[in-house]
């Protein structure tokens, strides 16, 4: 059983959020409740269940994926559609004191679980990594580069089994 459980982001305090990188603790704390209100995006936060501390959070959104950007190998069995549906991982962070604990993989799981579920068809999960380091941890999770874009990655959906995300526990 895990020591975390996600849930859509809701009233948590955000401030003391801190994953080590400005771009994202900024958006984190300040901008993220703007789009989720405005439907550009879900958050989802992960929570330590121990102590109810907010750990990390990701957001996921509708896109599309042009089909000349698919490596001819995963796109062979296509449509011949000029752009396929996907979901996107625009931002995730773990906060940085809970480094080592594998959350990033959780976190990541999380949305291939939510993605994987959702009712709107989608044909992969797409991640932008914000630097390199990020786009070696999608790579390790076999996440594949988009052509002439390498840091966005896709994982076909197709190849992922859906099962429930970590849901926080009853009341």
């Amino acid at each position: 059983m895990s020591e975390f459980y996600s849930q859509e982001l809701s009233n948590q305090d955000r401030s003391a959020f801190s994953c080590g990188n400005d771009r994202i603790d900024t958006y984190f704390r300040l901008s993220v409740t703007q789009d989720v209100r405005r439907n550009y995006a879900r958050c989802y936060v992960m929570v330590e269940k121990a102590t109810g501390t907010l750990a990390g959070f990701y957001t996921l959104s509708s896109n599309s994926i042009a089909l000349t950007n698919i490596p001819p190998r995963s796109a062979k069995k296509l449509p011949r559609y000029p752009t396929v549906p996907a979901i996107l991982i625009g931002w995730l962070g773990r906060d940085s004191s809970f480094r080592g604990r594998d959350l990033g993989r959780l976190l990541l799981d999380d949305a291939i679980k939510r993605a994987s579920a959702s009712p709107a068809g989608a044909f992969a999960l797409m991640a932008d990594a914000i630097n390199e380091a990020a786009a070696a941890f999608y790579l390790h999770h076999l996440f594949a580069p988009l052509l002439n874009f390498p840091n966005r990655l896709f994982l076909p959906l197709a190849k992922v089994k859906p099962a429930p995300p970590l849901t926080p526990p009853p009341a």
